[in-house]
C-alpha cells in the first residue's frame, strides 16, 4: 500500500504507525491512575475484555471495551486545559458509534470502587 494511502479509520498509514508506536509506549509507562484502574479491569474482571491504550478513529484512548464499544478515559490535570479538544474528540468517537466515559484521575486514585461502579453502570447501559 503506498505510504500516502488511507488505512484503518481513515487515517494515513504513516499516522497509524505513529499512533501504534505511541500507544505501545503509553502501555509501557501508564500514569498512576491508569495503572491503578488497569489492575481492576484487566483479565475480564468486569466480565468482558478491556484493552488499554487502543487506537480508535485516529486517537489513542486510555481503555476500550470492544464488546460494548465503550471508551474509558482517565482525566488528570492535563485534561483541565483540554476540555474543548476533548469534547471534539468525544464527539468524533460518538459519531463513529463509540460511547465515551470520562473519569477523573482523582476519583480513580481515591475512590476506586466508585470508579469501577461507574464503569459497570456504563457497561450495563
Amino acid at each position: 500500500m503506498p505510504s500516502g494511502s488511507r488505512y484503518k479509520d481513515g487515517v494515513s498509514r504513516g499516522r497509524a504507525d505513529v499512533l501504534a508506536e505511541h500507544a505501545w509506549a503509553r502501555r509501557q509507562a501508564p500514569t498512576d491512575s491508569e495503572a491503578k484502574l488497569w489492575r481492576s479491569v484487566r483479565a475480564c474482571q468486569l466480565g468482558t475484555r478491556v484493552r488499554r491504550e487502543e487506537v480508535l478513529e485516529g486517537f489513542i484512548v486510555d481503555f476500550f471495551v470492544p464488546a460494548k464499544k465503550l471508551v474509558i478515559e482517565v482525566d488528570g490535570g492535563y485534561h483541565a486545559r483540554r476540555r474543548m479538544a476533548d469534547a471534539r474528540r468525544d464527539a468524533k468517537l460518538e459519531r463513529a458509534g463509540y460511547r465515551v466515559l470520562r473519569l477523573e484521575a482523582e476519583l480513580v486514585m481515591h475512590d476506586l470502587p466508585k470508579a469501577v461502579s461507574l464503569i459497570m453502570a456504563a457497561l450495563s447501559a
